[in-house]
């Protein structure tokens, strides 16, 4: 048009054609009845949802399907032999109107801009696709007039040619938009919210937002623009209705930007927002993205999954960079249990993404994949054999993420149906992850064969001999999660099997639970709360499957670090298991080079009372002499208890060596603390170890729950 938008129009001068002699030709050209207007401005009512007309292309997508792909800008349909033509001067008027609205709309308490609105938006359902190279202009000009409007029929006269523009004009309207005000403020959230009330639009330009979204992957301003427009619209009551047919597409696109915001969290281009209607500091394009997700999840009735997202922490794990998969697994989790409508749609729509060749959209699919697994329905979408087999794929890649999902898909397929399936592909990749470095893993693989023996005859038997030489390791690892995890499996191992154990059964079961039970002990006194929980938990699954009788010395211990109670629990394990003595001194060896003050104290006051109730033919005399020189060498710790401790036992352990016969091989260490050879030896009545109370912080607080301590 020459002259530009704001120059005159070709055709005819501004101003050729009055108001009212176009709106009378526009209603003849509609087949409405002439006659003369009212005297002033007459209001007319909002835009009513209208049936589209015959040959419009429609932009909703079909249902479970991708949102088709932006068309090109649309040119005038030739018109057919049964058309009337159209003469040059209402192209020319239309176009002139056109500029006049713009002008209008940029002059401030114009009087006409009221009429001016109401004709133009008559016109643009008239004839709207002939102004394909006003769009920008005028959506220009509405930004500029909208704030100065009253409030009531003017504002949404204005608003009401943005909506009859976007009729026909979506994709050109959206990216006006998002060119003409990149950065949020009331009156862009106005407009976007216009459009999300008008129901025969809303769905058009929520189509170009997402495509808006998933076409600037490089570039975050109009990434963060796209979102925050699709937050605005979705926050409007009725709109997320709209999305009907791409509303899996938009979750998940919405969800894979978050992993890659994720990704790039520490980047320094990362920008931030500040809507004027907003407290406080500026949001992170991330909370951005998290409000638009709850806007989508709310408007379609997901209330419940937004609140156990927040109740589980699901949201921060989102944003996380390091957690945003296990943000990924909760939603889905709170997807089956609370929103199951969308799953089917869902799983149809991550299947081509698990090949992406891009790690954000690929690695999101597949935790998706992962989590829906635990809804029966959709898990029949597929062939349990090909499910099988692609988790089977996963467990031999290079990426340990990728083998961590594996493993817990796994785990959903094999156990959502109330019993063990597959057990010859569940448990040797299960066992078999027990032995990996990344603690995902290491912690998935636990979980699940916990899962396994909560189901209906699960194997006891098999696990207990399996799991013999895999799990006293974990006891000790250095991560606090996965010693928790495999404290609290082998608990679930003997509470599963605690009916052979009474009757002299489960024998590989019974050596697991005498091999642990040293570590169990010790971790009572773990710097992580979960470790030392879980143990007390263990040992009480213990103390009720082999009828000891020492529960409430184990809560003693377990809460206020009491040397009687510990006396008394090693008194009866010497007079039950004699046999065993020597490993349960050799494994209490290995805590006094403990780097944890507590766990060395524990060790040191546990090796005492061990050697104190020992008869002295349960131990030899190499035994002796080892544990003697470790001893000695932690009378000159750092940590006074600890050394305190240290000569205390060590002075039982001179005790027991001196009622034992003298071999010629005794170490001059050991025979230091002997009586001289030569005189009579009767057997000694060896002193009970006293030790003083713990310097370390007890589980228990005396006087939180109105108690005090033992005694």
């Amino acid at each position: 048009m020459a002259g530009g938008v704001w120059g005159p129009a070709r055709g005819a001068p501004m101003g050729a054609l009055t108001l009212t002699a176009l709106a009378e030709a526009i209603r003849a050209s509609r087949g409405q009845p002439m006659g003369p207007p009212a005297p002033g401005p007459q209001p007319q009512p909002e835009l009513e949802p209208a049936v589209e007309e015959p040959g419009r292309a429609a932009t909703t997508p079909t249902a479970g399907g991708e949102p088709p792909s932006p068309p090109p800008p649309q040119e005038p349909a030739p018109e057919g032999p049964q058309q009337t033509p159209r003469s040059s001067w209402e192209e020319g008027a239309l176009a002139d109107l056109a500029v006049y609205t713009a002008t209008c709309l940029e002059e401030a308490g114009f009087v006409g801009t009221q009429a001016t609105a109401l004709t133009l938006s008559s016109a643009l359902e008239a004839q709207g696709r002939r102004l394909e190279d006003q769009v920008h202009g005028l959506v220009r000009g509405l930004l500029a007039q909208v704030p100065h409007l009253a409030e009531g029929r003017p504002r949404r006269a204005a608003l009401r040619v943005l909506s009859s523009l976007a009729l026909e004009h979506s994709r050109d309207v959206v990216f006006a938009l998002l060119r003409c005000s990149p950065a949020p403020d009331r009156v862009a959230a106005e407009l976007w919210r216009s459009l999300s009330r008008n129901q025969r639009v809303n769905g058009q330009v929520l189509v170009q937002l997402l495509w808006a979204l998933k076409g600037s992957a490089g570039s975050q301003l109009e990434a963060l623009a796209a979102t925050l427009a699709l937050g605005e619209m979705l926050s409007v009551s009725g709109c997320v209705g709209a999305t009907r047919g791409f509303y899996p597409h938009l979750l998940l696109v919405l969800v894979t930007q978050l992993h890659e915001l994720a990704r790039n969290t520490h980047s320094p281009d990362t920008p931030k927002v500040w809507v004027p209607s907003h407290r406080g500091p500026p949001h992170s394009h991330a909370s951005c993205t998290v409000e638009a997700l709850k806007a989508l999840l709310t408007g379609d009735g997901g209330r419940m999954v937004v609140t156990c997202m927040e109740q589980a922490g699901g949201w921060r794990r989102l944003v996380g960079a390091g957690t945003h998969l296990e943000g990924v697994l909760l939603l889905a989790s709170a997807l089956v249990a609370h929103a199951d409508h969308h799953l089917r749609g869902l799983f149809a729509d991550l299947l081509p993404r698990l090949r992406s060749t891009d790690d954000a959209q690929r690695l999101t699919a597949m935790a998706f994949f992962t989590g829906l697994l635990q809804s029966r329905p959709t898990a029949r979408l597929l062939r349990e054999e090909v499910i099988l087999e692609r988790l089977r794929a996963w467990q031999g890649d290079p990426e340990p993420t990728v083998r961590w999902l594996g493993l817990l898909g796994l785990g959903h397929l094999a156990l959502n149906r109330g019993k063990v399936r597959h057990a010859t592909t569940l448990l040797p990749a299960l066992l078999g992850a027990l032995g990996e470095g990344d603690p995902r893993l290491v912690d998935a693989a636990l979980g699940s064969l916990r899962r396994v023996l909560l189901q209906p005859r699960a194997p006891v038997r098999l696990l207990s001999a399996e799991l013999r030489p895999r799990l006293p390791p974990l006891l000790d690892d250095t991560r606090d999660s996965v010693r928790a995890s495999a404290v609290g499996l082998l608990g679930m191992l003997v509470r599963r099997g605690r009916g052979g154990l009474r009757v002299g059964l489960r024998r590989p079961l019974r050596k697991l639970v005498l091999q642990s039970l040293v570590p169990l002990l010790l971790r009572l006194h773990d710097p992580s709360p979960d470790t030392a929980e879980s143990s007390e938990w263990t040992l009480a699954r213990c103390d009720q499957a082999l009828h000891w009788g020492l529960l409430e010395e184990m809560v003693t211990v377990a809460h206020y670090d009491s040397p009687e109670a510990l006396s008394r629990i090693c008194h009866r394990l010497v007079q039950w298991y004699p046999s065993h003595v020597p490993s349960f001194l050799s494994q209490t060896q290995g805590y006094l080079r403990s780097p944890q003050g507590p766990l060395r104290r524990a060790a040191t006051l546990l090796t005492g009372f061990l050697v104190h109730h020992s008869s002295p033919s349960h131990v030899n005399q190499d035994l002796l002499d080892s544990l003697f020189q470790d001893l000695g060498r932690l009378q000159s710790d750092p940590e006074p208890a600890v050394a305190a401790a240290a000569r205390v036992s060590g002075q039982q352990v001179a005790l027991l060596a001196h009622a034992q016969p003298q071999p010629c091989g005794w170490s001059l260490r050991v025979l230091r603390h002997l009586p001289c050879p030569g005189r009579p030896r009767p057997t000694p009545i060896r002193p009970p170890p006293v030790y003083a109370d713990s310097p370390f912080q007890h589980r228990s607080h005396r006087g939180r729950w109105g108690c005090s301590g033992p005694g």
